[in-house]
């Protein structure tokens, strides 16, 4: 029989906020493209995880084009991922529902980054933080605007994620 132990594996969870998109008045949600800040802080974010060596085994991204487009910047600019999914469970949808979408992730898949809306995205971080995150977390509630990224790493299978068994490592605010 196997030891428990050996079954623990290390994985890294990255909760990126959309960057900066049009104003809502302009055209239907989903067809929102970046702004101009928006594409400059969706490379900023793409530079800082290379920086990070954070390489994504799969990237799971709201259809919305403002996503999209986040991850296609963040991408252009050294960000790197060996799979993109593109899940409509995950525009505008609460920790729950993102829950939900974790647990489907392949067993094999050691590093996720999920792109997607507030407010969903800032409480799952909240959500997923371990109590020993305190002084980290404290920050993220404060602000988590467009663009703001927060790295969890935990031991759990990703359907047993739950909240607060996650460690959170970093949480950044990438500014082009």
């Amino acid at each position: 029989m196997a030891d428990p132990s050996d079954l623990l594996v290390d994985r890294t969870l990255v909760l990126l906020r959309h960057a900066k998109a049009v104003p809502p008045e302009s055209m239907p949600d989903l067809e929102r493209p970046l702004a101009p800040r928006g594409r400059a802080d969706a490379a900023e974010a793409g530079r800082w995880l290379a920086a990070a060596n954070i390489v994504a085994d799969l990237v799971l991204c709201s259809p919305a084009e403002r996503t999209r487009e986040t991850w296609q910047y963040a991408a252009s600019a050294g960000a790197s991922a060996g799979d993109v999914w593109f899940d409509r469970r995950i525009y505008n949808a609460y920790p729950e529902s993102l829950l939900e979408v974790l647990r489907d992730v392949p067993d094999d898949a050691r590093t996720v980054i999920v792109v997607g809306h507030a407010p969903g995205i800032p409480w799952l971080a909240d959500e997923l933080a371990s109590p020993s995150s305190d002084e980290a977390r404290v920050a993220l509630t404060e602000k988590y605007p467009t663009s703001g990224l927060a790295v969890l790493r935990h031991n759990s299978p990703w359907p047993d994620l739950t909240t607060n068994e996650a460690t959170l490592t970093d949480y950044v605010i990438p500014r082009g």
